[in-house]
């Protein structure tokens, strides 16, 4: 039965990078999840997402995850939502859409929401359980409800990571 389900989903996702542009070397990392809309969808090089995340993008809008990204579980990716001081009773609701753009080497915490419109910066990170509504810059740790900035990141050299690796 497990492999049955993994076959499947190694289907269904199969269909997606058909479907959507998805790099090569783009990882589903788990199942359950989707991604759907008319818009485009751009999944970069050694990314991945995590189970029961998904990516929305509506007709004429896109969402691009760069190259080395980190999408953990549950997050929620739209390009289109409803205004939320609008009167729901009349109809249609208005509503808000934008790109979204997740830049390159970003880590985005479990059952992040990140709404239509927004830019994260390359190399950022969003907490878990976050939901973001404005624009994050390059090299920021954000977080919280709605997402704020929590701290700048402290950039540590390139060589001294990968000269660690080396030492042993």
């Amino acid at each position: 039965l497990l492999a049955l389900s993994a076959l499947y989903w190694r289907v269904i996702y199969s269909e997606l990078r058909a479907r959507y542009d998805v790099s090569p070397g783009f990882r589903f990392n788990g199942k359950n999840i989707l991604l759907y809309g008319d818009g485009g969808i751009n999944l970069g090089e050694n990314s991945y997402i995590g189970d029961n995340s998904t990516v929305h993008a509506s007709s004429g809008f896109n969402v691009k995850i760069g190259v080395g990204c980190h999408i953990s579980s549950n997050v929620r990716i739209f390009t289109e939502s409803v205004m939320p001081d609008s009167d729901f009773r009349v109809k249609p609701v208005p509503a808000k859409a934008g790109d979204v753009i997740i830049a390159d080497a970003c880590w985005i915490g479990a059952n992040v929401l990140i709404n239509p419109g927004i830019s994260i910066g390359v190399n950022s990170v969003v907490g878990a359980n976050s939901v973001v509504t404005r624009d994050i810059p390059p090299d920021e740790i954000w977080g919280g409800v709605p997402a704020k900035l929590i701290r700048k990141k402290r950039q540590q050299a390139a060589n001294a990571v990968s000269n660690h690796s080396t030492n042993i």
